[in-house]
């Protein structure tokens, strides 16, 4: 598989020569997750660290009622993993499941702590990636504590506007911590706004 996309995701962030580009390659390899399918189950413990070729997954636990609560979507470029379970391989409290036929190119706990010593510069990447993560958490609470729920769709239709076209309203729902219900009303309103 061409791992053109994970070069260029790379070089945006940290410059390696293309002889590193070819070694940090050579440690991710191509995973495919038919839709609805699991790639990580609670319980399991989180062996890989994956970027997003192709596809839509969700993280998600699920509460004592069996309904899912969503932490985050990982569409088209973005990453994927339970970080705890990946860090301290241990037990993972979350799942990861496919929302459509998705593609990943995914390196191993170990292949990764390789490649750190191979090249120490990619540890800087990857540092990197956890600070800008962070930095989205941070934002996602602050939104959640100042934003109303129409607010907080809003912003995440129009900062993600072709994930969310891929998402359900159940989806969206339980990722802003809202009804179902609720986001039908905006989505039509919106609808109407429109026309």
């Amino acid at each position: 598989m061409d791992k053109k996309a994970l070069t260029r995701y790379i070089n945006h962030l940290v410059t390696f020569s293309p002889e590193e580009l070819e070694t940090i390659n050579s440690y991710f390899h191509v995973k495919t997750i038919p839709k609805g399918e699991y790639l990580l189950r609670s319980g399991q413990i989180c062996r890989f660290e994956g970027y997003v070729v192709e596809g839509c997954l969700k993280v998600y636990t699920t509460n004592s009622k069996g309904e899912e609560k969503i932490l985050y979507f990982a569409g088209k470029d973005w990453w994927v993993m339970e970080i705890d379970s990946f860090l301290h391989q241990t037990a993972s409290e979350l799942n990861i499941r496919a929302l459509k036929n998705s593609t990943l190119l995914t390196i191993s706990w170990t292949d990764k702590e390789r490649l750190y010593a191979q090249i120490p510069k990619v540890e800087r990447l990857f540092r990197i990636m956890s600070q800008k993560a962070i930095a989205a958490w941070q934002r996602r609470l602050i939104r959640n504590h100042t934003m109303t729920a129409e607010e907080r769709y809003l912003h995440f239709i129009d900062t993600y506007p072709t994930l969310s076209g891929q998402l359900t309203n159940k989806h969206i729902a339980s990722y802003l911590g809202i009804t179902q219900e609720f986001v039908s009303v905006i989505r039509k309103r919106r609808q109407l706004e429109k026309t």
